[in-house]
C-alpha cells in the first residue's frame, strides 16, 4: 500500500504576526513530500515513525470523543494499518520550518476521516475554517498548540491567503518568471528548531508592551504590507518592506535567529544583496531569503547552501 503524496509547505509571511492576525501568506513546497505506507517486514528504520502513529492514533481516539462533531475517524481501520506496519516516508525535513507535521496530519485525515471534505468540492470560507480547525486539533498532537495551516496548505496543494484568523481564502499568487533575476531561497541553518520553545519565548515577550507595540505598529504593518505586494505583484515596494521586515526581526526576534547567523542577517540589510527572514518559528531549520539579484546574493552567502523556491 502507497498512499498520495503530501508536499511541504513555505508560510512566506506571516509567521509569529498570524497568532496577532497579521496576514499571512502560504504556499505548497514540492520539492519535499511525504505518503503512508505499510512496510510488512516491518524493518528498523520505519519502526520510529509507526510508533509514532500507534501514539497519534490514541490520540485521535481521544480527539473524536472530546469533539464527535468537529471529526470522526475509520480507527479500527488506522489501528489495524499500524499493527499491519503503516508508517510516513517522507523526505521532508523535520525542524526546520517547511511544515513535516503537516503533511502527516493531511495524509491521515485524506485516508481514514469520515465525511471527509475533498479539494474537488467547492470550498467555501466555512469548509476551508473546518478543516483548518479540524487540523490544528488533530497537529497539537505534535505541536502543543498549532494553527491548523500547515496541514491545510500540505492537504489542499494551493497558496493560502491568511486574512485574519477566521478568515482564510485560496490565493491566487503571480506565476513566476524564469527570465527574472529576483529569487525567494531558503538558507539552511545547519541545525534543527524546536516550535514549542520557540513560541513559548514569543508569548514571554507578548507580556511586555513595548513588544506589543513593536508587534503591532511594525512587524505586522509590513508583514500585511509584504503580503500585499507579493499578490499584487510589486515587486520595487516588496523590497522596501522586506527590508524593513528583516530589520525589525533582527532587533526584536533574536533568540529565533542562530546566533552564527546574525552578521550575516545584518550583512544582507546592510549590502541589499539580500535580505533573511523567519521560516516557521526560526530557531534553527531554514531561514528564508529574498533578493532582488540572485547572482549577487549567492557570491554574498558563498559556502551557504541556497534552494531556490520561487523565481521573479
Amino acid at each position: 500500500m502507497r498512499g498520495p503524496l503530501f508536499y511541504s509547505k513555505i508560510l512566506l509571511f506571516g509567521e509569529y504576526g498570524i497568532i496577532k492576525d497579521s496576514k499571512g501568506l502560504s504556499i505548497p513546497y514540492n520539492f519535499y513530500n511525504g505518503a503512508l505506507k505499510i512496510d510488512e517486514q516491518k524493518t528498523p528504520s520505519t519502526h520510529n515513525s509507526n510508533q509514532n502513529l500507534k501514539r497519534f492514533a490514541a490520540y485521535l481516539g481521544s480527539l473524536e470523543e472530546r469533539a464527535p462533531d468537529l471529526v470522526q475517524f475509520n480507527l479500527d481501520r488506522l489501528n489495524a494499518d499500524v499493527e499491519a506496519g503503516l508508517y510516513f516516508d517522507s523526505s521532508i525535513p523535520q525542524g526546520y520550518g517547511v511544515g513535516s507535521s503537516g503533511a502527516l496530519v493531511a495524509a491521515i485525515y485524506d485516508k481514514y476521516a469520515n465525511d471527509k471534505i475533498t479539494v474537488l468540492e467547492n470550498l467555501t470560507r466555512e469548509k476551508l475554517l473546518k478543516l483548518k480547525a479540524i487540523f490544528a486539533e488533530m497537529e497539537s498532537f505534535f505541536h502543543g498548540k498549532s494553527s491548523g495551516l500547515d496541514p491545510l496548505n500540505s492537504y489542499l496543494s494551493l497558496p493560502i491567503l491568511i486574512n485574519s484568523s477566521d478568515n482564510i481564502e485560496p490565493a491566487g499568487i503571480p506565476s513566476q518568471t524564469q527570465s527574472g533575476n529576483g529569487a525567494v531561497f531558503l538558507l539552511d541553518s545547519g541545525s534543527t528548531g524546536e516550535t514549542a520553545p520557540m513560541v513559548q519565548i514569543f508569548m514571554e515577550n507578548m507580556k511586555q508592551e513595548g513588544f506589543r507595540a513593536m508587534l503591532k505598529n511594525q512587524f505586522v504593518k509590513h508583514t500585511d504590507a509584504c503580503v500585499e505586494d507579493f499578490l499584487t505583484g510589486d515587486v520595487k515596494s516588496l523590497f522596501r518592506n522586506i527590508k524593513q521586515l528583516s530589520k525589525v526581526v533582527l532587533d526584536n526576534f533574536k533568540p529565533m535567529i542562530p546566533k552564527e547567523f546574525h552578521s550575516l542577517w545584518k550583512k544582507g540589510i546592510e549590502t541589499n544583496a539580500y535580505y533573511l527572514k523567519l521560516c516557521g518559528s526560526g530557531g534553527g531549520g531554514y531561514m528564508l531569503g529574498f533578493t532582488e539579484d540572485l547572482d549577487k546574493a549567492r557570491a554574498a552567502l558563498k559556502g551557504h547552501k541556497l534552494e531556490v523556491v520561487y523565481s521573479f
